[in-house]
């Protein structure tokens, strides 16, 4: 039973056979509409699928449009950056000593909920004064940034026992930026007619 606002409503009916030779009633794959339409959301921290669609459809449980229409992202939680699964950038300076970087993977490889853990090198260039000939000059400089990028699971650990393990291994962790759709341009399809 499906309602006339349910994605299923208009999937054919079929009869598939179950693992003892039953023959049960079904619904027929459904495939993805094409989408067309040029509407965009930026998702904020909070959004939530059917406050979306009430907010451009004026009927919250046809959220099922939104996810259809961003087809790259595979669950509606991600779409909105709310999988329990997500991924965070912290940059890292070294505390003291020469701490080792095989070191820290291996300690954030530690913590229960982490799926995932790798290096982020890259170079800033920054404007810096410098004297030069007795005069100041605005030079451009190379400047080293260090981070690690740390997939892990929300419900088995946080973001607290990642900071410390980094802590543990010798780093200082920076500010942390998570990685994912918070941000980001999310396709909003127009209301269907009819």
């Amino acid at each position: 039973m499906f309602s006339k606002t349910s994605r299923y409503w208009s999937v054919p009916d079929i009869t598939v056979p179950d693992s003892l030779g039953r023959v049960l009633p079904a619904k027929d794959i459904r495939l993805l509409p094409t989408v067309t339409g040029t509407f965009q959301h930026l998702v904020s921290q909070g959004d939530r699928l059917d406050q979306l669609a009430y907010t451009y459809y004026g009927q919250p449980l046809e959220w099922w449009h939104i996810s259809d229409a961003n087809p790259g992202i595979l669950s509606p939680l991600a779409l909105l950056g709310d999988e329990p699964v997500t991924t965070i950038r912290l940059p890292v300076t070294v505390a003291s000593g020469t701490p080792s970087w095989a070191g820290l993977l291996r300690g954030l490889g530690a913590v229960a909920g982490v799926e995932q853990a790798e290096i982020e090198d890259e170079v800033q260039y920054v404007a810096q004064a410098q004297q030069v000939g007795g005069q100041e000059v605005t030079v451009t400089v190379e400047r080293p940034v260090s981070a690690v990028l740390v997939t892990f699971n929300r419900l088995i650990t946080s973001p607290g026992a990642i900071n410390d393990a980094i802590t543990a291994a010798g780093f200082q962790p920076g500010a942390s930026e998570q990685i994912g759709q918070l941000g980001q341009q999310i396709i909003i399809p127009p209301a269907l007619t009819g």
